[in-house]
């Protein structure tokens, strides 16, 4: 079960299988660097690579963080000339959710021109981190 960022604690503990007790995220973005250069195709993705760095999104339609989410970073991607945006329904691609290990939405994947996945972030980021992330794979 995929879990929106601002799900309940009481729903998180049901979902994980255990009542026992969770950290509390306080919608805080969670960032981890490579996943051990995986790359993501245009075929995977159901989009586009950009010609310098993909953002690609997992999002829920329940989801009031990934409306936002969806917003930043498509203005980033007008922003910064060969960066595409890709939005996924987590729901819809549930294979690829596993396979990536999509644990909540909104996740978003910031891919090099090459779809090497350099930066992994849960939550709802700010534009500023979106485009410092960025950096990394341009």
């Amino acid at each position: 079960m995929l879990l929106c960022q601002r799900t309940g604690p009481a729903a998180r503990a049901a979902a994980s299988g255990h009542g026992g007790p969770r950290r509390r995220r306080s919608g805080r973005t969670g960032v981890r660097g490579r996943d051990e250069d995986r790359r993501l195709g245009a075929a995977e993705l159901g989009g586009e690579l950009g010609a310098r760095a993909t953002l690609v999104q997992f999002s829920t339609a329940f989801c009031a963080p990934c409306r936002a989410t969806r917003q930043v970073l498509g203005e980033v991607a007008g922003l910064i000339p060969g960066v595409a945006h890709v939005d996924i329904d987590a729901e819809a691609r549930l294979d690829l959710v596993r396979e990536l290990g999509i644990r909540r939405t909104p996740t978003v994947l910031v891919l090099d021109a090459a779809g090497r996945v350099v930066r992994r972030a849960a939550g709802q980021p700010r534009k500023a981190d979106v485009i410092a992330a960025l950096g990394e794979a341009v």
